[in-house]
């Protein structure tokens, strides 16, 4: 099996920062574009289990657009094959004068319609 293609690699540190931006400035449409339009993907968050596109989008709208933004402190990247891949991630987020920390971690997928994640997964740290 072809382990982490450069092409591949390269293809996804391209699209993750476009999720990323979409992220903390709240873009919803972006944001629920980039995860397979399916009843069959799931997000995990800290307190929300979400099955199917729909829940995800009901989330994302329904979401405070306020303190959004957060520090990115290690990204990696693992591609199985040209069509498959995993985005792991910690993070930082400031809120109240107190630094939060989380992890983040994506299922891609490559289908017809381009990148996909088909399962997403974030947690704080204690």
């Amino acid at each position: 099996m072809l382990i982490n293609d450069p092409e591949t690699i390269a293809e996804l540190h391209e699209l993750y920062p476009r999720y990323e931006q979409a992220l903390v400035t709240n873009d919803v449409e972006t944001l629920v574009s980039m995860f397979w339009a399916s009843p069959h993907v799931a997000r995990f968050g800290p307190t929300e289990s979400l099955y199917g596109i729909s829940e995800i989008e009901a989330f994302r709208k329904g979401r405070s657009p306020a303190n959004l933004d957060r520090m990115i402190k290690r990204l990696d990247i693992v591609a199985f094959g040209k069509d498959f891949a995993s985005i792991t991630l910690a993070f930082e987020r400031e809120i109240n004068g107190q630094v939060t920390r989380g992890r983040q971690s994506q299922t891609w997928v490559r289908l017809p319609e381009g990148w996909r994640i088909v399962f997403a997964h974030v947690s704080l740290l204690p």
